[in-house]
């Protein structure tokens, strides 16, 4: 008896879990996801860990040595927060020029709202705020990649999310993300974290439409959304897009007028198509026509990679039950084809080099794991080639100054375009990917997968009945270059 006196005792004095910090509860859930990143850093392994840690620290210490001696202007952080002075002011904000380069704000005004608090601060302390905030995001934009690929292992995921954010900065979207003060990390994760939530949660969808409606661009991910069969998480971010807008236009209705009557359409304000700084097609081709009005040729390129992007996008993920990891394919090549067939899609657009990297570590990996006597060299070499890509800074070795753009010679013309030609390849090679597994599963080139019940395949990672890294496999990514120079026209915030 008294055994069991001493048993009821205890199970008196264990505390129950605090109502207030249960999971299901805004607070539970926020401070599950504030202790998250700690949890997982104390279940890494200490050594790997460590030596992660210390190569992190060494190159952002050398980055910071470069940043010094290079300079860094961040004149889209200063355009910023002028459009959020003009919205606390009332001033036109589609009037204002600044900087030595005459900007002026490119965003809808939904954007400039969220700027406001940029304008509590002075240039000084948002220099070093921004580029912390940038490698902070850098980080995040890491682990929701790694989320999305379903590799490494879990333990394995804060060494490499480590290694991106203290030797991703190298890479040449991200350098100079963080040299102008962009906000393009931001977008990407906003945008990824969307993408990585189960197809079963009710507002899907609203991340995309948020971000499109500060930079238009992501709308072409609820276009990916509508085309793989998942009709409310399109409808979703259009619905969240026209919240952005309607916000716009009750506390800013002169300047939603002017932009969406008006300034969308006027090219000039962003910068000139035919500048090396910009990596779509368009761009591409102006240079290569020596042109910088290329007309319809341009348009027509544009329009055949919106739409092979945009299939290859959905063939992937509709092939999920042969192909691994087909949400990160089907992902990653509507990212790419969204800076691709954008107008103007300047070098630090292309942030979404690292979700791409990180699939195709991933790739070659598995490659790698595989037994000698069926092992491939394939997957290896395109990642390496992709890296090497994306930290060449090639655009900016080529003469470039004045009108040199319009006048390259056929040997400038590669690496100028050094974006548009590993977009491609990148779009083709997914398709080529994906054709090889269904030939290989016995499945019809075209066509969707069907499950027994008649349904489509999901992707494991997004069924409501799977976890997020279910049936995934892994990858990893980190860079190495050297600076980018100055943008002999630097951008309007765009």
């Amino acid at each position: 008896m008294t055994a069991v006196h001493d048993e009821r005792r205890a199970a008196q004095a264990v505390p129950g879990p605090d109502p207030a910090a249960a999971p299901d509860r805004p607070s539970g859930r926020l401070a599950a996801a504030l202790s998250a990143p700690v949890r997982a850093v104390r279940q890494a392994p200490r050594r790997p860990m460590l030596t992660a840690g210390a190569v992190a620290f060494v190159s952002l210490l050398t980055y910071a040595i470069v940043r010094h001696f290079v300079g860094t202007s961040m004149v889209d952080m200063i355009v910023y927060r002028a459009e959020g002075s003009a919205v606390v002011n009332g001033g036109d904000l589609y009037g204002f020029r600044v900087t030595e380069w005459a900007l002026p704000a490119t965003y809808p005004p939904f954007a400039a709202m969220l700027f406001v608090p940029t304008t509590w601060f002075g240039i000084g302390f948002l220099r070093i705020a921004i580029t912390v905030g940038n490698v902070a995001l850098l980080a995040l934009l890491a682990h929701l990649s790694f989320k999305l690929v379903g590799w490494p292992r879990r333990e394995l995921r804060p060494v490499g999310v480590v290694l991106i954010a203290g030797c991703g900065v190298w890479l040449e979207p991200v350098f100079t993300t963080l040299r102008y003060g962009q906000v393009n990390l931001a977008l990407a994760c906003l945008i990824l974290w969307d993408l990585t939530r189960s197809d079963a949660r009710l507002a899907k969808g609203i991340g995309i439409g948020i971000a499109a409606g500060i930079k238009l661009t992501p709308g072409l991910f609820a276009v990916y959304l509508l085309v793989t069969g998942r009709i409310r998480a399109a409808f979703v971010a259009g619905f969240a897009f026209l919240g952005t807008f309607l916000l716009g236009a009750l506390f800013l209705p002169d300047a939603t007028w002017g932009y969406w009557t008006k300034y969308l359409f006027d090219s000039t304000r962003v910068g000139k198509t035919e500048i090396v700084d910009n990596q779509s097609v368009r761009g591409a081709v102006a240079r290569l026509l020596h042109t910088a009005e290329p007309g319809t040729l341009a348009t027509l390129a544009g329009g055949l990679v919106a739409l092979a992007g945009v299939g290859v996008a959905a063939y992937a993920f509709r092939s999920a039950r042969v192909l691994p990891r087909a949400e990160a394919w089907g992902v990653c090549c509507a990212a790419v084809t969204a800076v691709l067939v954008s107008p103007i899609s300047w070098t630090h657009h292309w942030v979404w080099c690292v979700p791409v990297l990180v699939l195709l570590a991933a790739e070659a990996a598995q490659e790698a794991s595989r037994p000698a006597a069926v092992r491939r060299l394939r997957w290896r070499p395109i990642f390496v080639a992709t890296l090497i890509a994306f930290c060449s800074f090639a655009m900016w070795l080529v003469p470039h100054k004045g009108d040199l753009d319009q006048h390259l010679s056929p040997l400038s013309q590669l690496p100028a375009a050094v974006y548009p030609l590993v977009g491609v390849c990148f779009l083709l090679v997914a398709a080529l990917r994906t054709a090889s597994r269904r030939r290989a599963a016995g499945l019809p080139l075209l066509g969707t997968d069907r499950r027994a019940d008649g349904r489509t395949d999901a992707q494991p990672g997004n069924r409501a009945d799977a976890p997020p890294d279910a049936g995934r496999s892994p990858a990893a990514g980190s860079a190495a270059a050297g600076p980018a120079p100055e943008r002999q026209q630097a951008p309007a915030a765009g």
